[in-house]
């Protein structure tokens, strides 16, 4: 059985499914019902998957879909879904594509013109950046560091100098060296939550400094995966003084720019008042 279709041509849809990340209560009635309802399950892994499936009583068949076989498994999937069947994407915890395959079937589906219909669901980096007490209003989200070389120097460095909360994954046994890595690169007392074992029975925060973290671990083995929670770095801002105003505006009236536009220009650039701004070119008269 498969479920109607909402385009107008006769492609079947992808569904995006997100599967719990521990606890099996996180599953969605809606995400069970789409498994049980579409034509193949592309699994990351069908064994592990096939446990979840087995719990919920979801009998449809799998199809084996990981980082080492999506050059050959696309093009098999995209001609299914072409042939009107319905298919479901699922990995082994959590969203498909966040740090788990399934971008390229994605992408793949928007080219071909298919109907791609994300499930929401679990998701650790959601769930340990809600639970951090960091702010959660500006975030992103860098998944996995690379292992080694320039490009993991590059990428610390990037993170060291944003302003919003970082969200990462790491596993156990390179948690104490990512921590060594981020202290070389941010101030001491910068904030820092590691959540483990999300949804589990072991779910733990720990929160401190990043200094604080790599004592804390030196004496407690990491233990389960990890989301680490990094706060931004925080940037006093200088306002320019009203000698350094004057002088950048006489430079644009001097372009011919209005006391309006002069202005408003500065108060932009500068996040400052517009009408404290317009005060001083009256003062240049």
């Amino acid at each position: 059985m498969t479920s109607s279709k909402t385009n107008a041509s006769q492609n079947g849809s992808l569904y995006i499914v997100a599967t719990p990340i521990g606890n099996l209560e996180d599953m969605s009635f809606r995400a069970v019902r789409i498994l049980q309802t579409v034509a193949a399950i592309a699994a990351e892994d069908t064994r592990h998957t096939g446990k979840l499936l087995h719990h919920f009583q979801v009998k449809t068949p799998q199809i084996s879909y990981h980082q080492h076989n999506t050059q050959t498994r696309t093009p098999e999937l995209i001609e299914r879904l072409q042939t009107g069947q319905d298919l479901a994407l699922v990995s082994d915890a959590g969203m498909p594509g966040i740090s788990d395959p399934g971008v390229e079937l994605v992408q793949a589906c928007v080219e071909a013109g298919i109907e791609v219909i994300p499930i929401p669901g679990a998701n650790a980096a959601i769930a340990a950046l809600v639970a951090s007490g960091l702010p959660c209003d500006r975030f992103c989200f860098e998944g996995f560091l690379p292992a080694k070389g320039k490009a993991r120097q590059q990428r610390l460095q990037d993170i060291a100098t944003e302003s919003r909360t970082v969200v990462l994954y790491e596993a156990p046994h390179r948690l104490r060296q990512t921590l060594q890595d981020l202290a070389e690169q941010v101030e001491d007392d910068r904030q820092i939550v590691l959540a483990r074992e999300l949804t589990k029975r072991f779910e733990e925060f720990w929160r401190g400094s990043v200094q604080a973290a790599i004592t804390h671990y030196q004496s407690h083995e990491p233990k389960g995966e990890f989301t680490l929670v990094l706060a931004g770095e925080v940037v006093s801002k200088t306002l320019p003084t009203d000698t350094d105003l004057r002088a950048e505006l006489q430079a644009l009236l001097a372009q011919g720019w209005s006391k309006s536009r002069a202005s408003r220009q500065l108060a932009e650039k500068h996040d400052m008042s517009r009408r404290q701004i317009y005060q001083l070119t009256l003062d240049l008269e």
